[in-house]
């Protein structure tokens, strides 16, 4: 990330956008930080597709019994 700092600029030479309420005879800090690209957000479809199904097959939950029934005490 690139990052510019400034200190004990003229609040003169700022633009009106940026110098808001500052008095234009102040000295002032100028950080410029460049921002990171957004990441996209995936879509409804991605999300639902990268899930895990809230269920398990009737395979697997007969195996799970049949695992708990033949433990020894």
């Amino acid at each position: 990330m690139n990052r510019t700092v400034r200190e004990h600029f003229p609040a003169s030479e700022l633009p009106d956008e940026l110098r808001g309420d500052v008095d234009p005879s102040a000295t002032v800090t100028v950080t410029v930080e460049e921002e990171k690209p957004a990441k996209e957000r995936p879509t409804i479809a991605e999300i639902f597709a990268r899930r895990q199904p809230p269920f398990r097959s009737k395979k697997e939950i007969d195996a799970e019994w049949r695992c708990l029934r033949d433990e020894p005490e």
